[in-house]
């Protein structure tokens, strides 16, 4: 019996660790534990998201909570550091690019632990944002680097990473959104919000599954949390002052992280947003975060989808919405140049430009990448299965 222990600790880790818990838990030779860090600790953004995925109960949870990244990062480390050292895993598996990504890895590397990084490769080439530290650090401690779009691994083997250590094998995010597809489609948050148009754009008494329902009112959905985005009031004000006036065409929804909507109170900004309570056929509009099943049928029945989250880029190209990026770069090229993914920045002018031409013509051609099949996290289990026998 060989042991694993994964690490995770935000949102967007959750997605990715599922499908391998789930491939892990189909080999009798294998011990997967798993480690949440508490990077991510409140309900929506955490127990909620392991439920729906059916993520088994965290064997260890550090409870780390909110920090700057040096603090978050070496408390995570400090913490990992006696688990590593009792449960003396044969190997140390992380996900993404979080501070727990390159905590867990530091960690493990310190104490003769080999390292997988799942979702490696990728580069935005821009050192300000902490997600590049993270990833450019975690890739040089990795033994096993599994790879999800093809151009990740020309970036590895630039920074000078052996060919043998790796490994295309797609996208274990997309494993998680294609299983999880059909039940999202069942979810009744469209009814909820009101985003249902029948009898005046009023919910149906007894609504069918928004799946069946093919008069959902058009919208736009929103996700905005990088601190280059939200921590700057010179930058988030011409974006939302953007945003305001694209919401004249149609309703933007946005599930709003704890930690921006207080920047945008701080700034001043919350006339940007309407305040009614029903969701009007005009406007910005904050909701409360939602859980994975609930965003992802938002984001599959959106006209357009507006972000800064890379894994968002990469799921809106699966499902065929047009998705704008609000950065200067992406870490994730594919979805530009095969996906529907555009990086617009965050000049507002641009934003209102392709924002109005995404809402009228809607979508461009696209090409699923390859590998991007449900099939990633079998593959790399069947790479580590083999590796540690």
């Amino acid at each position: 019996m060989r042991k694993i222990v994964s690490i995770v600790g935000a949102r967007p880790n959750f997605m990715k660790i599922a499908p391998l818990m789930q491939q892990a838990r189909k080999r009798r030779n294998l011990n997967m534990r798993l480690v949440h860090t508490g990077q991510h600790y409140d309900f929506q953004m955490s127990q909620l998201f392991f439920q729906e995925l059916h993520i088994p109960k965290p064997d260890i949870d550090l409870g780390v909570g909110s920090a700057s990244h040096a603090v978050q990062t070496a408390e995570i480390m400090k913490g990992l550091e006696p688990v590593l050292q009792k449960e003396r895993p044969d190997l140390v598996l992380v996900v993404g690019d979080v501070n727990s990504t390159l905590a867990g890895a530091l960690t493990a590397a310190k104490l003769g632990i080999p390292v997988a990084h799942v979702e490696a490769g990728l580069r935005s080439f821009d050192r300000t944002m902490p997600e590049e530290i993270n990833r450019v650090l975690t890739d040089s401690l990795a033994d096993w680097l599994f790879t999800s779009e093809v151009g990740a691994a020309k970036n590895l083997l630039r920074e000078g990473v052996a060919r043998r250590k790796i490994f295309f094998v797609g996208n274990t995010m997309i494993d998680t959104l294609l299983r999880h597809r059909s039940k999202a489609g069942r979810s009744q948050v469209l009814v909820r919000l009101g985003l249902i148009a029948e009898n005046g754009f009023h919910p149906p008494r007894r609504p069918a599954p928004p799946a069946k329902i093919k008069s959902t009112r058009p919208y736009a959905l929103l996700t905005l949390h990088r601190p280059s985005n939200v921590d700057d009031p010179d930058v988030l004000g011409p974006i939302l002052q953007a945003l305001h006036q694209v919401s004249q065409d149609a309703p933007i929804l946005f599930p709003i992280h704890p930690r921006t909507r207080r920047q945008i109170e701080i700034f001043g900004y919350s006339h940007y947003f309407s305040t009614h309570d029903r969701i009007g056929e005009h406007g910005l509009w904050m909701v409360e975060p939602l859980g994975y099943l609930d965003f992802a049928c938002l984001m599959a029945k959106a006209r357009l989808v507006l972000t800064d989250s890379g894994g968002i880029q990469e799921e809106t190209t699966v499902l065929g919405v047009p998705c704008l990026t609000l950065r200067k770069n992406t870490e994730r090229p594919i979805t530009v140049t095969q996906g529907t993914n555009r990086v617009v920045g965050t000049d507002g002018n641009l934003i209102v430009k392709y924002s109005s031409a995404a809402l009228q013509h809607g979508v461009r051609r696209r090409r699923l990448p390859k590998y991007w099949d449900g099939h990633a996290a079998e593959r790399i289990i069947d790479v580590l299965c083999r590796a540690l026998t």
